[in-house]
């Protein structure tokens, strides 16, 4: 699952990191939430890829109300290529989704949950797996959308949750963006546990209005890195909106 992320990487670096012509006119951003607009990478009609400001939740093209896109905001990797929202995106219309980091609910022994930032390593910026849709309103209004892939947990996030965000490597980057079918099924997969960690942050960031750096500052450890807990049920289709998100 993934319903909160984050992307503070200077614009320049972004620019280097993912092959854009010049460095995306965006700033830093704390706590993206469903139905915000946020920055995706895309190939455009040159064939050159570009970044975008898409809507987080996908709006399939037969879709009657846009409104069904908060309710696909993550796509299973496992059903993703049968489900009508998504195959159509999956086969034609793949982008990769920046971030720094992403935020998971842990639950508590002592009951509650405790929000965790879940990162590379070594820091650096990753890109997440996801799907773009261009709905087209009886008005003729335009609206792009976005929604993120997700499968099993690795062994270092089981603890904190049994879904995680499909990343993909930098050197896949190129096959995941070119519209060449949906013969990318070996690329869904848990991304490997010993280039990633997580720590504790501050509940701020359940709250969407907080969007500032403070809210990726480690906090005092409220919960041992390792729970003895298991991870929570994870809804049994793409169509429902994280618990996180039901919050606010």
């Amino acid at each position: 699952m993934c319903g909160r992320y984050e992307l503070h990487t200077h614009p320049a670096a972004l620019a280097l990191l993912f092959g854009l012509p010049h460095p995306p006119a965006i700033g830093p951003r704390y706590n993206m939430a469903p139905t915000q607009d946020v920055p995706v990478i895309r190939r455009n009609r040159a064939g050159e890829r570009e970044l975008a400001q898409v809507r987080w939740g996908l709006v399939p093209r037969w879709a009657k109300d846009p409104s069904i896109g908060a309710r696909l905001i993550n796509a299973r990797a496992e059903t993703v290529a049968d489900k009508p929202a998504f195959r159509m995106a999956l086969r034609h219309h793949r982008c990769l989704v920046p971030a720094d980091g992403f935020y998971e609910w842990m639950p508590r022994a002592s009951g509650g949950k405790q929000p965790m930032h879940v990162g590379m390593r070594d820091g650096g910026t990753f890109a997440m797996a996801g799907l773009t849709e261009r709905w087209l309103s009886p008005e003729g209004h335009v609206l792009d959308s976005c929604a993120i892939v997700t499968t099993q947990s690795n062994a270092l996030l089981a603890p904190v949750h049994d879904r995680m965000p499909v990343i993909i490597a930098p050197e896949h980057y190129e096959r995941w963006l070119v519209a060449a079918g949906d013969d990318v099924a070996d690329l869904l997969v848990p991304y490997p546990a010993q280039a990633m960690t997580f720590y504790p942050v501050s509940t701020r960031v359940n709250a969407v209005r907080n969007d500032d750096a403070s809210l990726i500052e480690e906090a005092a450890a409220a919960l041992p890195r390792e729970a003895d807990d298991p991870p929570p049920a994870h809804p049994e289709d793409d169509e429902h909106v994280p618990e996180q998100a039901n919050l606010f």
